[in-house]
């Protein structure tokens, strides 16, 4: 009788890591769907205010460094293959490794946010930022560093927040508290990481690839 407790008991436990595991994925993709959704009305009002002025559109882009831009993308990409390659090492049991490719994948985030504070220095040293005196009399181009300033800063605070949930996991990790059976917290963070690149890759022909 006692192993027949026993048995439902861990079949009760299973159904309702399972019922976890489920609700947790969900939830993430639910999030990921309400961002894809702000950066989508950005994207349309980029794409309004581009067909109005295609030509200081274009000049606009020119002030941009495209090989930074490609850069970031690169660094942003390895960061994403670090951390989906740390899922499967921790779920092989290689909790060290997964360890280290978490913290490359945080070392990326930061990479870029450095490049990005450079760039956005250098732009503003230049005077190329909305309301200077260099853009006056040139709305199209206010336009678009206006837009260029906050879709860009609002990815950033996303690469930011990415950075933080990583960190997180890192600690769990070291903690046992994300484990090989109990991966679901990375895993949602990965997805997370991705979300980030690939709103980037959108950003980069927008503005880098603009002129």
């Amino acid at each position: 009788m006692s192993d027949v407790a026993a048995e439902a008991g861990r079949a009760e436990h299973a159904h309702a890591e399972h019922g976890d595991y489920e609700g947790a994925k969900l939830g993430m993709w639910l999030f990921l769907f309400s961002e894809c959704m702000l950066f989508g009305g950005l994207f349309v009002l980029y794409a309004m205010y581009r067909a109005d002025h295609p030509r200081a559109f274009s000049a606009g882009g020119s002030h941009m460094d495209a090989l930074l831009g490609v850069a970031n993308t690169l660094v942003l990409l390895t960061g994403s293959f670090a951390v989906a390659s740390s899922i499967t090492a921790l779920q092989r049991g290689r909790r060290r490794l997964a360890m280290g490719l978490v913290g490359t994948t945080i070392l990326t985030g930061v990479a870029f946010m450095i490049v990005k504070a450079v760039e956005w220095s250098g732009h503003i040293r230049q005077g190329y930022f909305p309301h200077s005196q260099l853009l006056q009399g040139k709305p199209g181009e206010q336009l678009f560093f206006s837009l260029y300033y906050v879709m860009t800063g609002l990815h950033g605070l996303h690469v930011i927040a990415g950075i933080a949930v990583l960190t997180a996991a890192l600690i769990l990790m070291a903690r046992r508290k994300v484990t090989q059976e109990h991966f679901v917290f990375l895993e949602n963070a990965a997805l997370y990481w991705h979300l980030v690149d690939i709103i980037w890759i959108f950003l980069l022909p927008l503005f880098y690839l603009a002129a």
